[in-house]
């Protein structure tokens, strides 16, 4: 079982930057692929950013790549996102979820795949 809390939204204006926060509960996080997803309003929720067990792999949506960076701290049992030049379409609901299988050996962007998931921080960017 594993429990996350998502935190560090917030109200922001165009080209600031945010630092979004993940923290699980429960001895499997370190063995498990972790994702962001987010959804706007009217919008299906979509893929991110993923990143594998180990750290080693990271992967993109195409319309935040190089902006937004993943990371992860398995001491820490702790996610992150550091989203930066942010812009209003950026705006969302922003999700962790964890994987539903352990050592993963890539990264999958389906949500199906992803068994936990929290419950969410509102990002806000103003033009």
């Amino acid at each position: 079982q594993v429990q996350l809390v998502e935190s560090g939204g917030g109200l922001v204006q165009a080209g600031d930057s945010l630092r979004l926060s993940c923290a699980a509960s429960g001895r499997t996080f370190s063995n498990r692929t972790m994702g962001w997803f987010r959804q706007a309003p009217g919008k299906e929720r979509e893929f991110v950013a993923a990143i594998t067990w180990s750290g080693g792999i990271r992967y993109y949506a195409d319309s935040v790549k190089g902006r937004f960076t993943i990371s992860r701290d398995n001491t820490k049992n702790t996610m992150y996102l550091q989203m930066n030049s942010l812009k209003p379409e950026d705006t969302a609901v922003y999700y962790c979820a964890a994987d539903k299988s352990f050592y993963r050996s890539g990264i999958t962007t389906r949500a199906n795949e992803y068994e936990y998931w929290g419950q969410g921080t509102q990002v806000t960017v103003s033009s």
